[in-house]
């Protein structure tokens, strides 16, 4: 009823003109005048009056950097638990088989801002930079009524469109005292720990800078656990003592497989860096006689531990002292597994840790969401830019095809849409974030677009979703020297073409063969099978605009930066 009499009184003017003389004089009389009309046609009105639509949702969106599904204790708790990630699949949906198009940072993240593949948008690698022109999700939210912020990663080296308010931090950023690009106050620098901080500016923003008036889009973007992994101080004193379980692919020698797995430098024995990623001080470093693995190894070091002050400094040498103390003791007597499980350790210890802050921040939000009332029309996803090797083949980083890399996180709520607790297997990628976003904002999307909305699968519904998903992979040659390479993937059948400076193809069954250890692209058991991949791989790069003139034009303006010196390696 208080709709009813707010509508009749803003639209008097159609059925109430006769009054106007009167009531003008006595807004009592009009008002009087107003109940009297209301019971002659309250009933016609009540059952013809249809109440104002549901509010569009809200949308928060976090993601992290780098972070392995492996180590979200919803899909496995070997690791590590995470309990406040965990509550987003508890009170909604767990996607098991979530995948990226291109598994490196910068590249998956235009393809979830501009729902196009990275041959469209431009964005194919961490170099080439991102093409403004693009279209973005956020900058259509804004211009149809949401209040967007950003803070956190982004990683594209310039100011994001579509955002209200954004804080964000240069190229990589780093973890301590890290400096942010803020839209209003020009470049800053802060003291503390980057998860804290980025938790931080997202909490007051939702408390104090927050339209209530209006639905709103959030994006919540971890640094963390990307590489050099310096964990927050409350952690890494307890993590450093944990050991954790080996994967059994650990020790990989890659036969079965091709020239891509065999010559890429991503190995965490002889690849890994001493002192950035291990944590062997420079000094030490000389001391024993290791060697940098890179260029890059001290410098590394130095420009991340050194951004500390000095109380900072202080407690990490009591911690990461004593444990350099101890290597030096043992370095002699060790062989080379020995190594290798010891950096493992070390790899795990530091990675971990900082997922553990990401962890905490989540609940955090999700907290302050749940105590105003904002979580029941509230859409929340939990994700990373790709997933991440921790230690499967004896690998860390990301790159390749495979399932470490390829498969990324995925837990989605949205109460009263998303049963809670509910699980889905199929092959969702990143492509598909802004077409959801958009609908669920009740929003067209451009017709450029390339993903597919999930909304049909958040209601129980989209049972044949996907039946393959494309892949392109093109940063080479470059650090970690994983090989240009593209393939289709289906819910069983992985095939995939790499090229460039070599031409060869590999097929992995999935189902039989988990672990992705043997090509049977050869074997005449699969002819049937490898035929029928070849003609869906040929219509997915059809469909998805991608072809071998847009593999060459792409080597050719790489090869231009590599002789510019613009190529890192």
């Amino acid at each position: 009823m208080p709709y009813l009499i707010l509508w009749l009184e803003k639209n008097e003017h159609l059925f109430l003109p006769h009054y106007k003389g009167i009531a003008q004089k006595n807004s009592r009389m009009k008002k009087a005048y107003i109940s009297l009309f209301l019971l002659g046609v309250g009933a016609l009105l009540f059952w013809s009056f249809k109440p104002p639509k549901q509010e569009r949702p809200n949308i928060v969106f976090i993601m992290s950097d780098d972070h392995a599904y492996q180590a979200i204790s919803a899909y496995s708790d070997k690791l590590l638990q995470t309990p406040n990630i965990d509550r987003i699949a508890k009170e909604g949906m767990l996607f098991t088989n979530a995948c990226v198009t291109n598994s490196i940072c910068a590249p998956s993240r235009a393809v979830i801002l501009t729902g196009k593949h990275s041959h469209l948008n431009g964005k194919i690698d961490n170099y080439f930079p991102f093409d403004t022109t693009n279209v973005t999700f956020p900058q259509l939210l804004q211009a149809n009524g949401y209040q967007t912020a950003m803070f956190g990663k982004l990683h594209f080296g310039n100011n994001p469109k579509g955002f209200d308010e954004f804080k964000i931090l240069p190229d990589q950023g780093n973890y301590y005292n890290p400096d942010f690009i803020t839209k209003r106050a020009g470049n800053v620098k802060l003291t503390g720990y980057v998860t804290d901080l980025i938790t931080d500016m997202t909490l007051n923003w939702l408390k104090n800078e927050r339209k209530k008036d209006k639905p709103f889009f959030l994006a919540y973007l971890h640094k963390a656990p990307h590489r050099e992994w310096l964990p927050a101080e409350r952690h890494y004193k307890e993590f450093i003592h944990r050991k954790f379980p080996e994967p059994p692919t650990l020790f990989d020698n890659y036969e079965g497989r091709g020239r891509a797995s065999k010559e890429q430098e991503m190995n965490l024995l002889t690849h890994m860096n001493w002192a950035g990623d291990s944590k062997i001080s420079p000094e030490n470093m000389d001391k024993l006689g290791i060697k940098e693995s890179h260029a890059y190894d001290k410098r590394n070091y130095n420009g991340t531990i050194g951004r500390m002050n000095e109380a900072q400094r202080k407690e990490w040498d009591a911690v990461y002292g004593k444990m350099n103390e101890e290597f030096i003791q043992n370095y002699s007597k060790m062989s080379q597994e020995d190594l290798m499980r010891w950096r493992y350790q070390r790899y795990m210890q530091d990675y971990l840790g900082c997922i553990a802050s990401v962890d905490e921040g989540v609940g955090e939000v999700l907290d302050f969401l749940k105590e105003n009332g904002l979580d029941k029309n509230t859409i929340v996803v939990y994700t990373s830019d790709q997933g991440f090797y921790l230690g499967e083949h004896g690998w860390f980083d990301k790159r390749f095809i495979f399932d470490e890399s390829f498969k990324t996180p995925l837990l989605v709520k949205w109460p009263g849409v998303i049963q809670a607790g509910s699980r889905n297997s199929q092959m969702v990628q990143n492509l598909d974030f802004a077409q959801t976003f958009l609908e669920a904002a009740g929003i067209k999307p451009p017709g450029d677009m390339q993903g597919e909305s999930l909304i049909p699968i958040f209601k129980g519904k989209g049972k044949n979703f996907r039946d393959a998903a494309y892949y392109h992979y093109y940063e080479y040659p470059s650090v970690h020297m994983v090989k240009r390479h593209y393939g289709i993937i289906t819910e069983q059948y992985k095939l995939v073409h790499f090229y460039y400076d070599i031409d060869e193809w590999e097929l992995y069954d999935r189902t039989n063969d988990k672990n992705e250890m043997k090509n049977v692209y050869h074997d005449p058991n699969y002819a049937v099978v490898r035929a029928d991949l070849h003609k869906k791989l040929a219509k997915l790069r059809l469909k998805y605009k991608d072809s071998e003139a847009l593999d060459k034009m792409y080597i050719e303006k790489y090869k231009a930066l590599e002789a510019q010196g613009k190529i890192f390696k």
